[in-house]
């Protein structure tokens, strides 16, 4: 009879033993302990330059989401984002309209890699727009539809930093919640 090596004995068993692990759709309490309870776009959301030409090409928005623990969590579903030109002074900050709303999905594995930024734990959106200044102010809105019906909404106020020739944003006016509708132009 003949001999097997001990070398190949070890690899079938380390490949044997090892199990290849699929992800699993999360269960009713996995979703009630860590799904999404609020969003919110976060103060690092901004106009950007994105080709180094000098000039603003749209807002780069990043989307949060917080489990029921304030922890950072995915969540799957469809986001409406809208920019809106800024009035000072006003209950609702949101001016005329700036661009057609931008939808984005984050329904299937390959949607949620391409925006997903591990280091901060939020999505991320590049919002090609012409036409935006420097020096303005701008308000950027998000509604969120998740998978079951959800639905979460927050804006955010994009200050004009015209010194340093980009806008930064100063103010996080963040409402979330379920059962709230899409702001309507």
């Amino acid at each position: 009879m003949r001999r097997i090596p001990w070398f190949v004995v070890l690899v079938l068993l380390v490949t044997g033993c090892s199990s290849s692990t699929l992800p699993q759709p999360r269960t009713e309490e996995e979703n009630r302990l860590f799904g999404p309870v609020a969003m919110k776009l976060d103060t690092f959301s901004k106009v950007k330059d994105w080709s180094g030409g000098g000039k603003p090409e749209g807002v780069e928005a990043l989307v949060e989401f917080d489990d029921r623990f304030g922890d950072r969590t995915k969540s799957a579903g469809t986001i409406l984002f809208e920019l809106y030109d800024y009035r000072p002074n006003w209950p609702d900050p949101r001016g005329a309209r700036m661009a057609n709303p931008w939808t984005a999905s984050l329904s299937s594995y390959d949607q949620q890699k391409a925006h997903w930024e591990r280091a901060s734990g939020a999505y991320i959106f590049r919002l090609a727009c012409d036409g935006l200044q420097w020096n303005h102010n701008y308000v950027l809105s998000a509604t969120f539809e998740s998978s079951p019906g959800n639905r979460f909404f927050s804006q955010i106020i994009l200050r004009s930093q015209a010194t340093e020739n980009r806008v930064e944003p100063t103010t996080n006016q963040s409402e979330s919640g379920l059962g709230r509708r899409a702001p309507q132009p």
